[in-house]
């Protein structure tokens, strides 16, 4: 019998200064059986990093053609195309040439250096792609906050990311790579 996704009901409260972004938003996520909780919030975090109107999240896990959160255009074009881990580079390719921007969100224990190095001469020629890494011991303290409902409060300025609940706070230095 294959186990069901788990329907996880959030509340963010979205401050971001640098973009001039306040809003409340109330969400609905299928957390996939195999994804992990690191992975679901650094899904979370993804896409408040990218808000924007008709930003939405994807079938994620489930669909091997389409990445973790986009935004489509009226003619059904890919605007923004966001990928998460640390992915192959043909994988980002085929995003770079599907999408106007792309922005891949790195994460990992240990990993992430490896991955970079390796990948970086390649992604050096894809003009219309961000990569972020996000620090692993961040990352894993974001696991603490899952519930089937997450109600977090974020703040972001100066390129600084604080996300708390009710008993945990966070706070996140991003590094752009690329």
């Amino acid at each position: 019998m294959a186990l069901k996704s788990t329907i996880i009901k959030t509340h963010l409260s979205i401050s971001d200064m640098d973009r001039h972004v306040y809003q409340d938003l109330s969400l609905t996520l299928a957390q996939h059986p195999s994804e992990t909780e690191q992975r679901l919030m650094v899904r979370i975090l993804a896409y408040v990093l990218q808000f924007q109107e008709r930003l939405e999240f994807t079938k994620g896990l489930c669909a091997d053609d389409e990445p973790e959160v986009w935004v489509k255009n009226y003619s059904d074009e890919i605007e923004l195309w966001v990928e998460l881990g640390l992915p192959e580079e043909k994988r980002l390719k085929k995003a770079c040439n599907r999408a106007k921007n792309v922005v891949l969100y790195t994460y990992g224990e240990n990993s992430q250096p490896i991955w970079w190095q390796k990948n970086q001469q390649k992604l050096a020629n894809y003009q219309n792609l961000t990569v972020i890494s996000l620090p692993y011991e961040a990352t894993a303290q974001l696991a603490n906050m899952v519930s089937r409902a997450i109600t977090l409060t974020i703040t972001i300025q100066d390129g600084e990311i604080w996300l708390s609940d009710e008993q945990n706070s966070v706070h996140i230095i991003p590094q752009q790579l690329k």
